[in-house]
């Protein structure tokens, strides 16, 4: 993308002008043919290699800003009533091996939990992506009194960008999220360090693949009965 998107038309506009400016000079040599057909070829390659250099820009811009990575893979199986077994899978990432386990969920729905690390959208743009560490995976009611009294179910995660981003290349053991806690004050691409979750009804055989984006986490069901599961909404109407 970067090749084809900034140092094609780049080159493209440079060879435009040296064309531009030896058919300027061979204008003033008082070759008029040769001068204008070679002012009007070198004015029409740099027109192009600036329309083709905006292009790219939106293009890139397009991408960064909408670009997504994988977090984890949900399968569920129901094992009782509002009680649910939920197999976490997370995919390799740098240094870390692929990781899967098995947790009891009780309630409607799973939520998933991380902080995230929001860079702001032109650091997107030059390269940086969000930077997420997964916190916690919990069961929740669609029934606000069985909220606050059922059985609760909250499990402790872990996973994410602790060695990978920007910093992965440095051979000591420093993380981008220390720097930008410490130095977030005189780091103008941070826009900000919050907490984002995502949650979906959870049914027998139902898997889910749950994504980062620029903005944080979302949740997109994978099978029928995940989609079947979440099409009505989350919300019961008595």
């Amino acid at each position: 993308m970067f090749w084809w998107w900034w140092i094609a038309p780049t080159a493209l506009a440079i060879i435009g002008v040296l064309i531009l400016f030896a058919g300027l000079a061979s204008l003033f040599r008082g070759k008029f043919f040769g001068g204008l057909f070679g002012t009007a070829g070198g004015a029409a390659l740099v027109a192009a290699g600036l329309g083709a250099a905006l292009l790219g820009q939106n293009v890139q811009t397009y991408s960064r800003l909408t670009y997504e990575r994988p977090v984890a893979s949900l399968s569920i199986r129901q094992l009782a009533p509002q009680y649910f077994e939920v197999v976490v899978a997370q995919p390799a990432q740098g240094e870390l091996p692929a990781r899967t386990a098995v947790y009891p969920v009780n309630g409607d729905e799973w939520r998933m939990e991380a902080q995230v690390l929001k860079w702001k959208p032109w650091a997107n743009v030059v390269g940086l992506d969000s930077q997420y560490r997964l916190d916690r995976l919990s069961g929740r009611y669609q029934n606000i009194e069985q909220e606050r009294t059922g059985a609760r179910s909250v499990h402790a995660l872990s996973g994410g960008d602790v060695k990978t981003g920007p910093l992965a290349w440095a051979p000591w053991n420093l993380s981008v999220w220390d720097v930008a806690r410490r130095y977030r004050r005189y780091i103008d691409a941070v826009d900000t360090l919050y907490g984002s979750a995502a949650y979906m009804p959870m049914a027998n055989g139902a898997t889910y693949e749950v994504w980062i984006t620029q903005s944080g986490l979302i949740a997109r069901p994978t099978n029928e009965a995940a989609r079947a599961a979440s099409a009505g909404g989350f919300v019961r109407v008595d």
